[in-house]
């Protein structure tokens, strides 16, 4: 009775750590590729520890680290449920996930980096939810290396299991470089192609909109008692009207429920003099060249030139208007316009949107009416005459 009674929880545990490996395996699976997807981006979310943790001079090596990461999520979970190296396996995946709920907890903890990152653009979790799931994770891996000697490989060839994760850590890392010299291969961001520029940016009319709580700080003047209390309070028991309480400090303002927020609302496009011209660049009716470039100091150069070639061509055969958006100050950008012979206007938006604009430095965006028909990173850019044959020609037709 006692030896069924051990068979039948042998196998109930067996069955348990199947599950739970390949629940595991597939949730890195899935987390390392959303992120290899945009490794650039995922570089920049580093860069946001980074300054958090003052080891800013990772800065530079964001997304080499970025690239390693995401492979080695891949890696770790392919390898777990292929069962290859399971001890091994089964100490990194510990190792990883203690480290990344460490980040996480201190992330919503200390209110420091509002989004982790964890599945990219794709899947944006708060910092506590981002927490959450790393605890569960958390106990799911225990529960994976407390059972390690039991996990057996798919493949009972050695052999095999070389070749195996020798495919697999390729395959891994040759995705993400490949996303990083060739754009994201799915672009979750608000600047994706078909995207409709100015629709993102628009609030509807009627939106619900951000509520706060704003808190105040009082000080009898007679008594010196002192006493906290809302704003509604503040207003519901008119202590306002009693001149021997003033307010000391600075309102303390906390947020309570979070309104209506557009997919854009950090893009604001000016001139050298600070003239806003968003929408008027955004909105042209007719085909526009925008070139990106948030860093110009470490934008590739022969793309630079290639561009402007690009923007002459299409100047003089299609009055094809082609501007070049960046963060730089407006002294180091005239003067990189200059030394460079650019031949398109220079025009300045704040560096986050426009690394989201596209993942190059520099990248082209075609855009048509508010619409991005088309972009590219350096590496795949296209020539004039494709420009000419694939869209110009065919809009004056």
């Amino acid at each position: 009775m006692t030896d069924n009674y051990g068979n039948i929880n042998n196998r109930d545990r067996n069955i348990a750590l199947s599950l739970v490996r390949v629940l595991v395996g597939l949730l890195f699976i899935f987390s390392g590729l959303i992120k290899a997807n945009d490794p650039l981006g995922f570089g920049y979310k580093l860069q946001e520890y980074f300054e958090v943790f003052h080891i800013s001079f990772l800065n530079n090596f964001a997304v080499a680290i970025s690239i390693v990461l995401c492979a080695l999520e891949i890696i770790l979970g392919a390898a777990l449920i292929l069962g290859i190296r399971s001890s091994k396996v089964a100490l990194g995946l510990l190792l990883t996930i203690v480290f990344f709920t460490f980040l996480t907890f201190y992330s919503a903890a200390f209110d420091v980096v509002r989004s982790c990152g964890c599945f990219g653009d794709a899947i944006p979790l708060t910092p506590w939810q981002s927490f959450s799931k790393d605890v569960i994770l958390l106990v799911l891996i225990i529960f994976i290396y407390v059972n390690r000697i039991k996990i057996q490989p798919l493949f009972k060839s050695e052999k095999t299991q070389k070749a195996a994760l020798y495919g697999i850590c390729v395959l891994a890392f040759g995705y993400g470089l490949y996303t990083y010299n060739y754009l994201p291969i799915k672009d979750f961001l608000p600047y994706h192609i078909g995207a409709n520029l100015p629709e993102n940016m628009k609030v509807p009319e009627g939106a619900p909109a951000d509520v706060y709580e704003i808190t105040y700080s009082l000080k009898n003047k007679r008594t010196g008692e002192s006493k906290t209390m809302t704003d509604k309070e503040y207003m519901k028991t008119e202590i306002w009207k009693d001149s021997n309480w003033e307010i000391k400090g600075e309102p303390e303002k906390k947020l309570v429920s979070k309104g209506f927020e557009p997919k854009i609302k950090d893009l604001k496009i000016s001139d050298s003099q600070g003239t806003d011209y968003t929408l008027e660049l955004i909105e042209n009716p007719y085909y526009n060249l925008v070139i990106v470039a948030y860093d110009l100091e470490k934008s590739n150069l022969r793309a630079l030139g290639d561009l402007n070639a690009i923007a002459m061509n299409a100047g003089e055969a299609f009055n094809i208007r082609t501007v070049l958006l960046t963060s730089n100050s407006v002294e180091s950008a005239t003067a990189f316009q200059q030394q460079n012979k650019l031949a398109m206007e220079v025009f300045y938006a704040d560096a986050v949107p426009l690394k989201s604009m596209v993942r190059s430095n520099p990248g082209l965006i075609l855009l048509k009416d508010g619409v991005v028909i088309n972009k590219w990173h350096f590496h795949t850019l296209p020539s004039y005459q494709h420009l000419e044959d694939v869209y110009f020609s065919n809009d004056n037709k």
